[in-house]
C-alpha cells in the first residue's frame, strides 16, 4: 500500500533513508550523512510531497517529490527486489507524468533501478553539497 506521508512518519522515513543511504552511498562520510539527515529532517520533509510504502503495517520505503523532481526514492534494503521502488515510482508518474532526478554516478543500485524503469541519462555534474558526481536523469511516460 502507498499512502501520503504524515509527520508521524518522520522517524521511519529517516531510518529508511539512513539504512538505504549507507548501502547505496558508501562513499559518503559519516559527517556528510549526518548533515544530509539533518537537512531532510529539518527542511526537506516539510516541503516535499512524500508518499510512504507500507508492508505489514510498517513503512518500508518512500518517494519525495518537488514538483516533477524526484528528491529521493529509498526502500529498506531488506525489501529490495519486492517491486516497492517500482510501485513508488509508478505513483509519482501517475501524479506528475514526466519526471527528473539526480543520482550519484557511484550509486550502481540506483542507476540500475532507474535505467530499468526507463529513465534516460542526461548530463553529469558535480553535486555542490557532497562533492561527488551526479547524473541527471529524465523519464517521459509513453
Amino acid at each position: 500500500m502507498i499512502r501520503p506521508y504524515h509527520p508521524n512518519d518522520k522517524t521511519a522515513v529517516l531510518s529508511i533513508w539512513r539504512e538505504s543511504s549507507s548501502l547505496a552511498h558508501p562513499f559518503l562520510t559519516h559527517d556528510q550523512l549526518d548533515q544530509a539527515e539533518a537537512m531532510i529532517r529539518d527542511h526537506f520533509l516539510d516541503i516535499a510531497e512524500t508518499y510512504i510504502a507500507v508492508s505489514d503495517d510498517q513503512a518500508v520505503g518512500f518517494i519525495a517529490l518537488m514538483e516533477n523532481e524526484v528528491g529521493g526514492l529509498f526502500v529498506r534494503p531488506s525489501h529490495h527486489g519486492k517491486r516497492i521502488g517500482k510501485a513508488l515510482m509508478d505513483k509519482a508518474v501517475d501524479l506528475k507524468g514526466e519526471l527528473r532526478l539526480e543520482v550519484f554516478t557511484d550509486n550502481p543500485i540506483g542507476r540500475r533501478f532507474y535505467q530499468s524503469y526507463g529513465f534516460v541519462e542526461g548530463i553529469e555534474k558535480m553535486d555542490p553539497f557532497f562533492g561527488h558526481k551526479v547524473l541527471e536523469l529524465m523519464f517521459t511516460p509513453s
